[in-house]
C-alpha cells in the first residue's frame, strides 16, 4: 500500500501528462525492475521514443497490480512488465477494460526458477506437494506456470505464499517458506547470495514460449491517443527487436533499472522477447487460465490488441 501511495502522489500531481496526440505527446508508464522492462529501457536510452516524437517519464513499481487503480484512474498511460493474468482477470471482471499495445516477455528457459536453500532436503519437483513456496502474486503468472510444469510432471501443488520479489531472498533465508519461485534478475541474486539452488526450471515445457507480461493501456486512452499509442508501439517493438537479436543489449541495460550488477547481468537467464504480439500465443495463455479456472469464460485476445 505505501508503494501504491507514493505512485499514485508521483503521478496524480496534474495527471500523466498524456494529454494530446501524436508528435510530442507525453507517456507514462509504470515499469517493475525485471528483464520484462528491458525494452522499455533500450527505447528510451536509443532515443527510439525520442524519434517516434514521444516523451517517456518511467515511475518505477515493485508489482504490476500496484499500478492498476493508477491506470484505471488515468493517472499512468501505460504498464510494462504488466502481468497478463492480473489484467486479463481484471479484465473479465469488468474492473478494467484493458487493451495490449505490445508484447513484452515469453517464457525462457531459467528466466524464472523454483529455489531452495542449499541444505534443503527438497530434491525434486515432487517434493514440493504441500511445501510453502513464495511467489509475488498469488494465483496469476507465477502459479499458472508452476502448477502447468508440475502436473506434467506429475507432481502435487505446493501451498503459494505471497511474497514481493525483493523480499523473497530474506523470506527464504530466515526459513519462512520452503522455497521461492523467483524471476530474474532476483532469480540470480538470490542464488549469488545464498547460495540456492535450483529445484525446478520456471520456464520448461509445458510453458517455454508462453506470453507471460506485456504493455498494457486502456481502452479509453487507445481510443483518445490512437497516434501516440500507435508510436509507442513501434518504439516498443523496434526495442524488442534490438533485445531478441542482440541480448547484450538487455546485458547492458539492466544494471541502469534493476538491482543488479554488470556481473550479475552477463549471466542471468534472459526471456525471449518478441517483435510482435502474437495473438495464437496469447490464446495458449487465455486457453491454460481456464483450465485452472483463472478466467471463467474465453477471452478472444485479438479483440484486445491495439493494432
Amino acid at each position: 500500500m505505501a508503494a501504491l501511495a507514493l505512485l499514485v502522489a508521483a503521478c496524480g500531481a496534474g495527471g500523466s501528462g498524456g494529454a494530446g496526440d501524436g508528435k510530442g505527446a507525453q507517456v507514462t508508464v509504470a515499469a517493475l525492475p525485471l528483464t520484462d522492462s528491458a525494452a522499455l529501457y533500450i527505447a528510451r536510452d536509443r532515443g527510439l521514443f525520442e524519434k517516434e516524437g514521444l516523451k517517456v517519464r518511467i515511475q518505477p513499481v515493485q508489482q504490476s497490480i500496484q499500478a492498476l487503480p493508477a491506470l484505471s484512474k488515468g493517472q499512468v498511460d501505460v504498464i510494462a512488465s504488466a502481468n497478463y493474468v492480473t489484467f486479463l482477470q481484471a479484465y473479465e471482471e469488468g474492473a478494467l477494460d484493458i487493451r495490449v499495445l505490445a508484447e513484452g516477455v515469453r517464457v525462457a528457459p531459467h528466466m524464472m526458477d523454483v529455489l531452495v536453500p542449499k541444505d534443503s532436503p527438497l530434491k525434486t519437483a515432487a517434493d514440493l506437494k504441500g511445501k510453502k513456496v513464495a511467489v509475488n502474486i498469488l494465483n496469476n503468472i507465477q502459479t499458472l506456470t508452476l502448477n502447468a510444469i508440475l502436473e506434467q510432471q506429475g507432481a502435487g501443488g505446493p501451498v503459494y505464499r505471497q511474497i514481493a520479489f525483493p523480499q523473497m531472498g530474506p523470506a527464504l533465508e530466515k526459513g519462512r517458506v520452503d522455497a521461492v519461485h523467483v524471476v530474474e534478475p532476483f532469480d540470480s541474486a538470490i542464488q549469488d547470495s545464498l547460495q540456492a539452488r535450483v529445484l525446478v526450471d520456471g520456464g520448461a515445457s509445458p510453458v517455454e514460449s508462453l506470453p507471460i507480461s506485456g504493455y498494457v493501456t486502456t481502452a479509453r486512452y487507445a481510443k483518445q491517443h490512437p497516434d501516440t499509442a500507435a508510436a509507442f508501439r513501434r518504439a516498443i517493438e523496434a526495442a524488442s527487436k534490438i533485445a531478441h537479436q542482440d541480448p547484450s543489449a538487455v546485458r547492458e541495460e539492466l544494471p541502469k533499472y534493476a538491482k543488479v550488477s554488470a556481473a550479475q547481468a552477463k549471466s542471468i537467464g534472459l526471456p525471449a522477447y518478441p517483435a510482435a504480439t502474437d495473438p495464437g500465443r496469447l490464446r495458449r495463455l487465455t486457453e491454460l487460465m481456464r483450465k485452472q479456472g483463472l478466467l471463467k469464460k474465453a477471452v478472444n485476445p485479438s479483440t484486445l490488441l491495439v493494432k
